[in-house]
């Protein structure tokens, strides 16, 4: 039989949140273009240099944008034929370089097959259990005006230790891997009714895995609840794509992979400069 103090303490546990902290930063958009090949072609060279240089100063300029920065890729496969990823420090610059480059003369040669709206995300699953647990501990009502306050004070101290890592710079790696995923909601597996100390365990256990990729594949994770069709948008960054499935492939064999996630369209890419857009729509490709 278990004593009073272990019963009291699995009471805490199951009265722990459900919900974790989250602090968020960057606003993300992802754009994927096919480009009108066939329409390209009846244009004159001088007309499609015209075109090319317009658009190429406009790229550089959303390249190195002083409020984030805008990388272009050229896709592999069926999706699409372009990818364009915008990081802006908010929402409305984000529609700003979304409109700037919608009013090129190139934008009428290209038609977007899908796009993905996100915020850079950080999930503080450890700070949210130790932080949950303390005010309980002292009594603290959750939601009162001191638990409020010491949240707040939290999730301030987070953002500002975190800030690098929620406006990145996009990293300059040749090749890019975009996919959308969620957490299962169904009847029989559910990451939202696990305890929030369980979720926190097997997160642990997942991020070990990207960890060990350090240097070699820069991910990026963003949050899309509210923003778009998936839950979590991810980015990976390398300059050797088999680095991609030997990542996602060793991660799919963790609990919170094998259990509880489902995985979108994968989108994937090579960089291309602004400097070597005129080459790609040429059909060269970009060095």
């Amino acid at each position: 039989m278990a004593s009073s103090s272990e019963v009291a303490f699995k009471r805490l546990q199951q009265d722990l949140p459900a919900v974790p902290l989250t602090i968020e930063g960057a606003s993300v958009l992802h754009q994927m273009f096919r480009f009108r090949r066939s329409e390209w072609r009846k244009l004159s060279d001088s007309q499609k240099q015209e075109i090319s240089k317009e658009a190429t100063t406009t790229l550089s300029n959303l390249e190195e944008a002083t409020e984030g920065q805008s990388a272009l890729y050229s896709l592999f496969g069926h999706k699409g034929d372009l990818l364009l990823v915008h990081f802006r420090n908010s929402f409305d610059q984000l529609k700003a370089a979304e409109l700037q480059f919608s009013n090129l003369r190139l934008n009428d040669f290209l038609e977007t097959t899908t796009s993905y709206l996100s915020v850079v995300e950080l999930g503080l699953y450890e700070s949210s259990v130790k932080i949950y647990r303390y005010l309980q501990e002292k009594g603290v009502e959750p939601n009162s005006q001191e638990w409020n306050a010491v949240i707040q004070e939290t999730l301030e101290r987070q953002k500002e230790a975190m800030r690098s890592r929620l406006y990145p710079q996009i990293p300059p790696a040749r090749y890019i891997c975009f996919y959308p995923m969620d957490r299962k909601r169904g009847e029989e597996k559910n990451w939202y009714q696990l305890p929030i100390e369980e979720r926190q365990r097997q997160m642990e256990e997942h991020g070990k895995v990207g960890r060990k990729y350090a240097g070699i594949v820069k991910q990026i994770i963003t949050g899309s609840i509210g923003f778009d069709d998936w839950e979590w948008g991810v980015d990976l960054f390398a300059d050797d794509p088999l680095e991609f499935k030997k990542l996602i492939y060793e991660m799919r064999f963790d609990e919170v992979s094998a259990v509880y996630a489902l995985f979108g369209t994968f989108y994937v890419g090579v960089r291309c400069r602004a400097a070597g857009l005129g080459d790609l729509l040429n059909g060269k490709l970009p060095e």
